[in-house]
């Protein structure tokens, strides 16, 4: 029997999410489990006269051909996937990994070319930029050993998260947007973050269910070449297979001149992709209310209210600040009292304290109303 939820959900991808229309051409992708929501979609896509396109992945089948692949064969596939992705009007990708680390044993070689020769041109370059999308994770047991919560109640918290009254959260960031498109200067302290930069110019985009599911931030970008100062985010990073911690940056002129995790060389391997990997292509308010602790899983850590993000990589088209790359690393930093506090002020006005908006026109996103 079909859980309800699922239903509401995939009602939410069609008509929110991807405003599907009559006659539009949608992809869907599965990775691993999830496919009671993968039919839900093309159900309800056909309910509404669009026209459903599947393709079903599977990470060992992935990993086999990471481990063999050159960069000529993953350029060819990208090639083949990025002209199906040109006829798409709509793409949306469900992900249920059973391992975390199912490509924990592909050489990192073999994972620079997949950043650079197909990742990057097809899902940063082409499909971002130039396409309606969603992306979400599907509730299995290994994301619930992830959040350290038994299957059932990992998923209330699962579709909880995914389900918030989003037109609600869509009015109250418009105040944030509001002051962030007004903004030139912003500086972020707390324990071992000491950030300076520019946003001015860049704009700034509310993220109230219209793109990854669970959703709920509110992005810019930094002005490339502005970022001066250090960073240390507390919760952990999962990327290619492999999760890292205790990420550390350094910036100097808008650039990564230093770093350090439980994974040093991996991590400056990431950031020696191309040039654009070591300038910051995004920084982003979380402030989804039903996500407070971190799961090693980024589409759920970079929503924890009271956090921010910035993100060394590739910015996108509706904030852009030049910067590209084939990566985009969503490091996290949360800013409630119990990880440590700290302050975010906009051209030296406080706008938040200890992960609370201060002022009173940003009340509404604090969790104790948003929820």
């Amino acid at each position: 029997m079909e859980d309800g939820r699922v239903r509401l959900l995939a009602r939410h991808i069609v008509d929110f999410a991807l405003e599907l229309q009559r006659g539009d051409r949608l992809l869907v992708e599965l990775h691993g489990e999830g496919l009671p929501l993968a039919l839900a979609v093309v159900e309800e896509s056909f309910d509404r006269g669009a026209r459903p396109f599947v393709h079903r992945h599977d990470y060992r089948l992935e990993r086999a051909l990471l481990r063999g692949a050159d960069a000529s064969l993953l350029e060819e596939i990208a090639a083949f996937e990025v002209a199906r992705m040109e006829k798409m009007d709509a793409y949306v990708d469900i992900r249920g990994t059973e391992n975390l680390y199912a490509w924990s044993d592909v050489p990192q070689e073999k994972l620079d070319l997949y950043r650079s020769r197909y990742f990057g041109p097809l899902h940063l370059q082409r499909r971002c930029g130039h396409t309606r999308w969603s992306v979400m994770r599907y509730p299995n047991d290994a994301m619930a050993q992830q959040a350290k919560m038994s299957t059932k109640a990992f998923e209330d918290f699962y579709f909880g998260a995914c389900l918030v009254d989003y037109g609600r959260m869509e009015r109250a960031m418009r105040p944030l947007v509001d002051l962030m498109e007004g903004t030139d200067r912003v500086r972020v302290v707390g324990p071992g973050v000491d950030l300076a930069f520019s946003i001015k110019g860049i704009g700034a985009v509310a993220l109230a269910g219209r793109r990854n599911l669970p959703d709920g931030e509110v992005y810019s970008a930094p002005v490339r070449g502005s970022v001066e100062g250090r960073v240390r985010f507390n919760v952990p990073f999962p990327y290619e297979g492999f999760v890292l911690s205790d990420v550390e940056l350094v910036f100097r002129e808008g650039r990564v001149v230093a770093c350090s995790c439980n994974d040093g060389p991996r991590l400056e391997a990431i950031l020696d992709t191309d040039e654009g990997a070591r300038f910051p292509g995004e920084f982003a308010l979380g402030v989804n209310p039903e996500i407070l602790h971190p799961m090693a899983d980024v589409l759920f850590d970079e929503k924890i209210a009271g956090s921010f993000h910035l993100t060394p990589g590739n910015a996108y088209a509706n904030a852009d600040n030049g910067n590209r790359s084939s990566v985009h690393l969503d490091f996290t930093c949360i800013q409630r009292p119990e990880y440590g506090g700290g302050e975010i002020y906009f051209d030296d006005r406080l706008i938040r304290k200890d992960g609370l908006f201060v002022v009173e026109a940003l009340g509404d996103l604090n969790p104790d109303r948003l929820s």
